[in-house]
């Protein structure tokens, strides 16, 4: 096992320990430095985890996502009933399973309504052995999330791409990087008004149960929509070709402050107008992108 994974699985049990002895509720708080910044929850009697993959949320109609992992792997029932709570109030929300094309992980997305910020608290029913298991655990909604959102001015981020570097190794930490996803830079997409799908991910530190192939899928976009729009990728890390093996030495690149991106995995859609028409947090299955993206372009052709 290699060190990295094997350090994070150390750190992970050791956390998890922790928390399952000091639940009052039977649900506690997992603190891993290696979770990509996505919350984590674990049932003390059951030993289910609830890992929260959509934790940038603010008011209205809102994507969220979440993975359930148990001690023998990661829960794929086709669906489950979650309960969003707050001062009384209950919404029911359905999340439906989408696997990773993989076929080894998934996770569940749904759509919730937040009318105000504040704590609300998410409700998850999970079948188990006969019996339905409820996992409870918090959310906070801000007014705005920290990201940028939907209707928001895109960023016109200037980070490096294929022309100015020797190797793609300086561009991403991906083994077997798509040229495609490296010649436009962001702020030259939207000065052309091009519409493009960008991803903000490190494809050799994922790690998490709610990272994914995100990159894939986008070098699969960039393919099957080659001509309509631009397709981009931007590592975490500026430097990807000096942290091979190191992660020590690496350095976050100043373009996810830019978008306001606090958790280790996005993709937004924007259009040719320079505005975010949506945006996935942690892991979105490619068809959730590409019914985006063919709404963006719908929107063009119609004009």
């Amino acid at each position: 096992m290699p060190l990295r994974l094997l350090a994070r699985l150390s750190v992970l049990l050791a956390a998890v320990a922790a928390a399952a002895c000091g639940s009052g509720d039977g649900m506690g708080r997992v603190e891993d430095p290696f979770s990509g910044g996505y919350p984590m929850y674990r049932d003390g009697a059951s030993g289910l985890e609830v890992i929260f993959g959509t934790p940038d949320l603010g008011t209205g109609e809102q994507r969220i996502a979440f993975a359930v992992l148990a001690r023998d792997g990661i829960v794929r029932e086709a669906s489950l009933p979650v309960t969003v709570r707050r001062r009384g109030e209950r919404q029911a929300v359905t999340a439906r399973y989408r696997p990773f094309p993989t076929g080894t992980r998934g996770v569940y997305v749904g759509a919730a309504t937040f009318p105000e910020a504040g704590r609300y608290t998410l409700d998850v029913e999970v079948p188990r052995e006969g019996k339905s298991v409820r996992l409870i655990f918090p959310v906070e909604v801000a007014v705005r999330p920290a990201s940028k959102a939907a209707g928001d001015a895109a960023p016109p981020s200037r980070h490096r791409v294929a022309a100015e570097v020797a190797s793609l190794a300086e561009l991403t930490t991906s083994t077997t990087p798509d040229p495609a996803l490296y010649r436009t830079r962001i702020a030259d997409a939207l000065a052309a008004r091009r519409p493009f799908v960008v991803v903000f991910a490190s494809p050799a530190f994922c790690t998490t149960p709610l990272c994914g192939p995100q990159v894939e899928d986008l070098s699969a976009l960039a393919r099957d929509y080659a001509g309509q729009a631009e397709f981009i990728h931007v590592d975490l890390y500026e430097n990807p070709h000096e942290i091979r093996g190191d992660l020590s030495r690496a350095r976050r690149t100043p373009v996810l402050a830019e978008w306001g991106l606090r958790t280790d995995e996005w993709t937004f859609v924007v259009g040719a107008d320079g505005r975010v028409a949506a945006r996935f947090e942690a892991y979105a299955p490619r068809e959730e992108v590409e019914a985006a993206l063919r709404d963006v372009l719908g929107r063009e052709a119609s004009r």
